[in-house]
């Protein structure tokens, strides 16, 4: 029982990252959090979106699941009038799948997929070293909603709380990923 409890904790503080420096996270919402653009010339703060709902997600050029940037693209310019927003995070945390330099993913989406939406620099998404906003994501959501994979997504309502999460594998144009991103933008 003893190393039952020992073996949860330690997996606990490795997951939980915050827990174990003795942060509790939870208090923030996502407007506590910035990145900087994908060419790393200015910061891009959650609260230039305030007031917004926005979905996160971390992409990579080179993944089974790339082509979801087009369903990116697509549910961006639906729903952006009404006050919805994308934020691609390059990320190379899985497979080595996002190898390129800030320049080369830029031209990548911009070539391949025409993207608009707005694009972070790349950043650690997984593990103790993860950028904040993905530590408090995973400490607000609970156990198993840190990201696995490329293209996991993240929704955050209008008030800059985290509401829901999807997995790589659920696409982004999908009933459940458009019906969540209604819910959001009817709620004031």
């Amino acid at each position: 029982m003893k190393n039952f409890i020992r073996t949860m904790m330690a997996t606990t503080l490795f997951l939980f990252p915050g827990y174990a420096q003795g942060k509790d996270m939870t208090n923030h919402n996502a407007y506590d959090f910035s990145f900087k653009t994908l060419m790393g010339e200015a910061p891009l703060p959650l609260t230039q979106f305030e007031g917004k709902v926005i979905m996160i997600v971390n992409t990579a050029s080179y993944c089974g699941f790339t082509s979801q940037f087009q369903a990116l693209e697509e549910i961006y310019n639906v729903y952006r009038d009404d006050g919805f927003v994308v934020i691609g995070v390059p990320s190379n945390d899985f497979g080595g799948q996002e190898p390129g330099t800030n320049q080369e993913i830029a031209t990548f989406c911009k070539a391949n997929y025409g993207v608009t939406f707005p694009m972070a620099s790349k950043e650690i998404v997984s593990g103790d070293n993860a950028h904040p906003f993905y530590l408090w994501a995973r400490q607000t959501l609970g156990f198993g909603t840190a990201p696995k994979w490329n293209f996991h997504k993240y929704l955050v309502d209008r008030n800059g709380n985290l509401i829901d999460y999807f997995n790589s594998t659920t696409a982004p144009d999908s009933k459940r990923v458009k019906a969540a991103i209604e819910k959001a933008l009817g709620e004031k």
